[in-house]
C-alpha cells in the first residue's frame, strides 16, 4: 500500500484515466481528479475532485500542489481541434509537474508509427508516422524527452488498440454498434492479420505496478504494453461466445462510408488515415517491461470482451458479468 502518495488524474472520468485511477486507490493512493463540472453525476467518491480545465495552466498548477505523479489521460472530445488543444494541455501537465517534482504518465499509443516500423513496435522503433494525429503523438514524446533534460520525470505506456468498460473513442466499438445488442462483427483488417489491443483495465495495473518501481525508472522511461495480440478471426468467435450467438456473421469494415464521410466528420478522417495500421500485422514487443515486472497484466480475452460489451450496452446490464480472470504472462 502506498498511502503516503498522491496522484492528480487529467482525465480520470475516461477510460485510460479511470483504469489508472482504480488501480491506484486499490493500492491505497490517495487520487485527485480535475473536471470542469465537480457536481456531474457518476463522479467516483474515491476521488478527490477539483473544478478545472486542463487547457488552463493555473487549473492544472493547482490542482497538482502535493502530487507524486500527474497522469496525462486527457484528449480533445471526439477527435476534435487536435493541433490546437493537445500539445497546450501536454504544456501546462509538464509546467505543473516541473513545479511539483512529480512524474508525468503518458498512455502511448501506435498513431506514432508508419509502416515501416512494422510488423513489430519495439521502444526504439523509428517514429515516422503518416498522419497529423500521429506527428502530434510524436511531438508530445519529443516534448517529454525535452523536459526530462531539466529533469522532469516521465513514463510512457504506449499500448495497442484500447478496449474496455469505458473506453470512449475506439476501434472496438467501430466492430460493434454501441447501445445495440450485437448482430454482426465490422472488422477493419484482414481476418487473418494479427493485431495489438490492449484491455484498459490491465494497462491501469501496469501503470500501478510500474509506478511502485519509481526508484527503478529513467527520469525518462518508455514501455511496450503487448495486450492481446490476436487475429479478426480470434476477436469474432470471442464476442460470438460472448453475445451467445455462434452464427454471428463476420464482416469488413465499410471504408468506403469513411471516405465519403471523411470532409464532414472528424472521426470519420482520422479512421480512414490510420487504415494502414490494419494492412499487416502489428504487435508491440513487451520484453523490457516483463523484465522489469516479471510478467504483464493479463486478462483472458472472454471476460474481457464481455466486460466492454456490456459497457458499450451491447449486453444486458441487469446481469453481472462474470468475474475478468486476470493471469500473467511472461512474453
Amino acid at each position: 500500500m502506498n498511502t503516503s502518495r498522491k496522484a492528480l488524474i487529467l482525465g480520470a472520468t475516461g477510460g485510460a484515466g479511470g483504469e489508472i485511477a482504480a488501480a491506484l486507490l486499490r493500492r491505497g493512493w490517495m487520487v485527485r481528479g480535475l473536471v470542469r463540472d465537480t457536481a456531474r453525476p457518476q463522479l467516483s467518491a474515491d476521488i478527490e475532485w477539483l473544478a478545472g480545465d486542463a487547457m488552463n495552466a493555473t487549473d492544472v498548477a493547482r490542482a497538482a500542489r502535493g502530487v507524486d505523479v500527474i497522469v496525462h489521460a486527457v484528449n480533445p472530445p471526439g477527435y476534435r481541434n487536435w493541433k490546437q488543444l493537445v500539445l497546450p494541455m501536454l504544456d501546462n501537465t509538464i509546467a505543473a509537474a516541473r513545479a511539483a517534482g512529480a512524474r508525468i504518465v503518458l498512455p502511448g499509443t501506435v498513431y506514432n508509427y508508419g509502416p515501416d516500423a512494422l510488423p513489430l513496435l519495439g521502444e526504439t522503433s523509428p517514429q515516422q508516422p503518416l498522419t497529423r494525429k500521429g506527428a502530434i503523438r510524436v511531438e508530445m514524446e519529443r516534448r517529454l524527452e525535452q523536459a526530462a533534460k531539466d529533469g522532469v520525470h516521465s513514463l510512457i505506456l504506449r499500448c495497442g488498440d484500447f478496449f474496455g468498460p469505458q473506453a470512449g473513442n475506439n476501434w472496438f466499438a467501430a466492430i460493434v454498434k454501441p447501445g445495440q445488442p450485437v448482430r454482426s462483427v465490422s472488422y477493419p483488417g484482414q481476418r487473418e492479420l494479427p493485431h495489438a489491443w490492449a484491455y484498459l483495465p490491465d494497462v491501469g495495473e501496469t501503470v500501478a505496478r510500474l509506478l511502485e518501481r519509481e526508484s527503478e525508472l529513467a527520469v525518462f522511461e518508455r514501455f511496450h504494453f503487448g495486450g492481446h495480440w490476436v487475429n479478426g478471426n480470434t476477436m469474432a468467435d470471442a464476442i460470438r461466445r460472448v453475445a451467445d450467438n455462434p452464427k454471428l456473421p463476420m464482416r469488413a469494415f465499410p471504408w468506403w462510408l469513411a471516405t465519403l464521410a471523411a470532409p464532414f466528420m472528424t472521426l470519420f478522417r482520422e479512421l480512414r488515415e490510420m487504415r494502414y495500421l490494419w494492412q499487416q500485422p502489428l504487435q508491440l514487443d513487451n520484453r523490457k517491461l516483463v523484465k522489469l515486472l516479471g510478467s504483464e497484466p493479463h486478462t483472458e480475452l472472454d471476460p474481457a470482451i464481455e466486460t466492454t460489451l456490456r459497457g458499450l450496452r451491447c449486453l444486458p446490464l441487469s446481469d453481472a458479468p462474470h468475474e475478468a480472470k486476470r493471469i500473467h504472462v511472461v512474453s
